[in-house]
């Protein structure tokens, strides 16, 4: 029925105000925060910190990924959204325009996919979590570790 369920550590209140309803379809976490989207594409944000989007923040989504202090949200027309804390770069340089399919967050850092299969990341000023980025084309899959990422190609 789409309920959220958490479990675990509730030290750093990352549980705080976990959903009660049902109809998700999505859903993330991360450090001390977590993210989820209804089936109508709405983002619902909870746990500790600045995590969360602004408010009222508008419906539509399809794709939500979170980072350490951190998220992203992709509207259905392959437009970002990315929320939370700023101070590592999380929300500098994010992509402007539509046609993105994917995103993935690492520590500090975000990646998205485009549909063309080119890669875009952001972010990341701690650990060179953007340094080789790939320029070229033929992605159909990423993802990200707490200080790198990963693209899979689809030259099988």
């Amino acid at each position: 029925d789409g309920t959220v369920v958490t479990w675990g550590s509730e030290i750093l209140s990352q549980r705080e105000n976990t959903p009660t309803s049902a109809g998700f379809v999505a859903i993330s976490c991360a450090h001390i925060h977590s993210a989820a989207l209804r089936k109508n594409g709405a983002l619902v944000t909870w746990g500790r910190g600045s995590e969360k989007p602004r408010d009222n923040a508008p419906t539509g989504f399809f794709a939500v990924a979170s980072g350490e202090y951190h998220g992203v949200a992709l509207y259905g027309n392959g437009r970002v959204l990315t929320f939370g804390d700023p101070t590592m770069g999380q929300r500098d340089d994010s992509p402007t325009g539509t046609g993105f399919v994917a995103v993935a967050c690492g520590a500090s850092h975000t990646v998205a996919l485009r549909r063309d299969g080119r890669v875009r990341t952001w972010g990341g000023t701690f650990s060179d979590e953007r340094v080789d980025a790939p320029t070229s084309a033929g992605f159909v899959a990423i993802a990200c570790g707490l200080w790198h990422s990963v693209g899979l190609r689809d030259d099988g």
